[in-house]
C-alpha cells in the first residue's frame, strides 16, 4: 500500500514547494492538494464533514499553481489534485493546466476529480447542482479528446467546441490517471465507468473495507480489470493496526491529512506518518 499526504495549501501554512520537498525527503509516494474557488457566505449547503466549515476551505490556493510549484522542486513524488472540481471549471483551460503540470513534473500528475457538495459555489460558476455529475462525465470526455488528438473537436449536451489545436499534451499516455472521488455506490460506479481509480473519504458513507468486495464485483461485471481501478482512501486514521487492516484488505493507497499550519506544526506530523509508513 502506498502512502500519500494531503493539505489545504494557504498563505499561513507551510508553502506547497516546501511541503513537497519534506514529503519527498521522507519517502512518501504522493502529495495531494484540494480545491475550492471560493465559499459563498450564505452557507446554505451543509458540509459533509461536520457542522462548521473549517477556515482553510475559504483560503486554499489554486491546486494547479500549487502543484506546479511542487513539481519544480521535486523529482519522484506523484502530485495529485484531491479533488479538482471539474464541474466548476472550463474543460479547455483545465485540460491545458493538467497537461502543463504533467509536463513540469515529467509525468507525475494524478488527476483526482469530483462533483463537489457546495451548491452555491457551483451556482456562481453557472453549474446546476442536480446535473453536476452528468456535466462532470462530459467534461472529462471532452478533456480526453483534447489530450489524445492533435485536432480535437467535441459535441455534447454541455460541452461543444469545433476542431481546434491545443498543446502541450500530457507526458503520461493517453493522459494522467483520472481518479474519481465519491462514496459508494455512486462514486464507485463513476470510477468504474470512466476513471482510472476510485477515491472515497474515510468516515463518510459506507465503510470502504465493507464495500470493497462489491466494488470489485461491480468492476468485473463492467468488464474492468480491478487492477485498473485501484482504491485510494483519503482521511485514514494515523494508526498502524488500521493501516495494516486496510493494506491486507487490498487498499492500494492511503492518504493522511495534515493541517494547514506552519512548518513547526506540520513537520512533526510528517515524521509521525513516515514512522507509520516504515512500520507498515
Amino acid at each position: 500500500m502506498q502512502i500519500g499526504i494531503t493539505m489545504f495549501p494557504t498563505d499561513y501554512a507551510i508553502q506547497p514547494q516546501e511541503l513537497a520537498v519534506e514529503v519527498e525527503n521522507r519517502g512518501f509516494e504522493s502529495l495531494w492538494f484540494p480545491e475550492h474557488s471560493h465559499i459563498p457566505t450564505s452557507r446554505k449547503s451543509p458540509w459533509p464533514g461536520g457542522a462548521e466549515l473549517p477556515k482553510h476551505y475559504y483560503d486554499t490556493y489554486d491546486p494547479f499553481v500549487a502543484l506546479g510549484a511542487a513539481a519544480v522542486v521535486t523529482k519522484t513524488i506523484k502530485l495529485g489534485t484531491g479533488i479538482c472540481l471539474v464541474v466548476q471549471r472550463d474543460p479547455i483551460h483545465t485540460a491545458k493546466e493538467v497537461s502543463t503540470v504533467d509536463r513540469l513534473s515529467n509525468g507525475r500528475l494524478l488527476f483526482g476529480i469530483g462533483g463537489g457538495w457546495n451548491a452555491e459555489e457551483m451556482a456562481d460558476h453557472g453549474t446546476a447542482f442536480e446535473t453536476r455529475f452528468k456535466l462532470m462525465r462530459e467534461r472529462v470526455a471532452a478533456m480526453k479528446e483534447i489530450w489524445a488528438r492533435s485536432k480535437p473537436k467535441f459535441e455534447g449536451e454541455f460541452v461543444r467546441f469545433d476542431e481546434m489545436m491545443q498543446w502541450p499534451k500530457p507526458v503520461q499516455k493517453p493522459h494522467p490517471p483520472i481518479i474519481v472521488g465519491g462514496s459508494f455506490p455512486h462514486g464507485a460506479r463513476r470510477a468504474i465507468a470512466y476513471g482510472d481509480g476510485w477515491m472515497p473519504i474515510g468516515g463518510r458513507g459506507e465503510d470502504p473495507l465493507e464495500v470493497l468486495p462489491r466494488f470489485r464485483q461491480m468492476a468485473a461485471e463492467a468488464g474492468r480489470d480491478t487492477a485498473a481501478v485501484p482504491l485510494t482512501l483519503f482521511g485514514l486514521a494515523r494508526d498502524l493496526d488500521v493501516l495494516k487492516r486496510h493494506r491486507d484488505a487490498g487498499v492500494d493507497r492511503a492518504v493522511f491529512m495534515v493541517p494547514a499550519q506552519a512548518r513547526d506544526k506540520v513537520l512533526p506530523l510528517l515524521d509521525e506518518c513516515a514512522a507509520l509508513m516504515r512500520a507498515l
